[in-house]
């Protein structure tokens, strides 16, 4: 048994090819996911201003409660994907997840804490469940060596941020303005609509295995030879390293529902004439710059592809956290133009670090995706899509820790630490480029 330029797990691209090229069941995934995201960031442009003004914790406590959540729904999808490769198969584990979430939704709608923790756990659990596998569908849908992977990724990551960027308008009005049930239970009704989207695509999704997991991948695994497990073994470890430096991208990145929004909330002139931007709006606008790149950057991979002049998947990653770090040079720039922890500025500051993000974003996060399910054997294709999850688990449960030191330094003191971070991290990585090309084996 010879192992191919990258890992055999997938079948055979699907003859129901759109007219631009793509698979059909891409689409399915796309609005699926899109109606997810619109849940789950409806909820989190609310959830610091809700613990604040409603339940009435304070900033550090309510930093700290969020960092535990938006990191523990990263965390659980290691579950979720092992439930799906070795029990429930892919369909069943999303149907599951997205069932919880919705419930998750409608009890955060019930204004006291102890709902308020309960809805989290329905939360967390079926983020868990829902959200490996719909990323490893997308995978199957290629064939191994299809240069249109990445920009598949991207289509779909169009999708994530099209939910997102509708979400703060659509919940963050109706929690902000009229009450926060009404936001909640918008996202509660978003999750459904993901969940009735999925269930009537699944002809779309019947040219790939979303069922039980195949047992040939177990035999084949047993009869491959030593090189073969060690290439394997290689390109694992890949995934392991480079979901270490994503980490770095997500503790910065994820400050966007945190102390971006505080920042926005109390430091930002948000009126555009008469009007007062709700400051939970403001998360839209990454989402808003997503729908707009996403198709520029999917089709300039192929085209790069086919000219043979695209980069390393490393190389991306170096590019995202560069950008990420240039963002934060504006944030540290705006809270120096403030002059005053009580000062403000412009919304332009805002909008130019979200652009900056988006960029940064596009070339770490769709990327990483397809990634996994390059390097994964097939066997574990979703567990290693949990794992990678993990990384951004790390990154939100920091982003949480070091949200809570915004009220102890100056806002330009603040923003500079993920300048550092983020900088520092894209150098290391540039000197880890040949390496990483070795224990990838020609995959990514």
């Amino acid at each position: 048994m010879t192992l191919p330029t990258e890992t055999n797990n997938h079948a055979a691209a699907p003859a129901t090819d759109t007219p631009k090229g793509h698979p059909r069941g891409l689409y399915v995934l796309f609005f699926t996911e899109m109606w997810e995201r619109f849940s789950y960031y409806g909820m989190r442009a609310l959830l610091v201003l809700y613990m604040i003004k409603g339940l009435q914790y304070s900033q550090p406590e309510s930093s700290r409660i969020y960092g535990w959540y938006t990191g523990l729904v990263y965390l659980t999808p290691i579950f979720g994907g092992m439930l799906a490769d070795r029990v429930l198969g892919y369909r069943r584990t999303i149907l599951l997840g997205g069932t919880l979430m919705m419930i998750g939704h409608f009890l955060m709608a019930v204004e006291s804490r102890p709902f308020f923790y309960l809805a989290m756990g329905f939360l967390i659990l079926g983020n868990g469940a829902f959200k490996p596998n719909i990323s490893t569908i997308v995978g199957k849908l290629y064939a191994p060596g299809d240069a249109r992977r990445d920009g598949g990724f991207s289509i779909f990551y169009m999708g994530i941020n099209l939910g997102a960027f509708f979400s703060p308008i659509v919940c963050g009005y109706l929690g902000e303005k009229i009450a926060w049930k009404y936001g909640f239970g918008a996202a509660g009704v978003g999750m459904g609509i993901g969940l009735i989207t999925f269930m009537l695509g699944q002809k779309r999704l019947s040219a790939v295995n979303i069922e039980k997991p195949d047992p040939q991948h177990h035999a084949e695994t047993a009869a491959a030879s030593e090189a073969e497990k060690r290439t394997e073994m290689g390109r694992i470890a890949a995934i392991f390293i480079m979901a270490l430096f994503t980490v770095f991208f997500w503790m910065a990145f994820e400050q966007a529902g945190n102390t971006m929004t505080l920042w926005a909330d109390d430091n930002t002139h948000r009126f555009i004439g008469s009007w007062e931007v709700p400051a939970s709006l403001f998360q839209s606008i990454n989402a808003g710059f997503i729908f707009l790149l996403a198709p520029i950057f999917s089709l300039l991979w192929i085209k790069l592809a086919r000219v043979k002049l695209e980069p390393r998947t490393t190389v991306k990653f170096v590019l995202g956290l560069v950008f990420l770090g240039l963002g934060f040079v504006v944030m540290a720039g705006a809270a120096q133009s403030a002059g005053s922890e009580t000062g403000k500025v412009s919304l332009w500051w805002l909008v130019a670090a979200y652009l900056l993000h988006t960029v940064g974003e596009l070339c770490l996060s769709p990327i990483g995706l397809s990634m996994v399910t390059k390097l994964s054997p097939a066997r574990l294709t979703g567990t290693m899509m949990g794992v990678w999850f993990i990384a951004v688990f790390a990154g939100n449960k920091l982003a949480g820790m070091l949200g809570e030191l915004y009220a102890q330094y100056s806002h330009k003191e603040f923003f500079s630490i993920f300048v550092i971070s983020s900088i520092a991290a894209a150098g290391v990585l540039a000197l880890l480029v040949k390496p990483l090309k070795k224990l990838m084996a020609g995959a990514a």
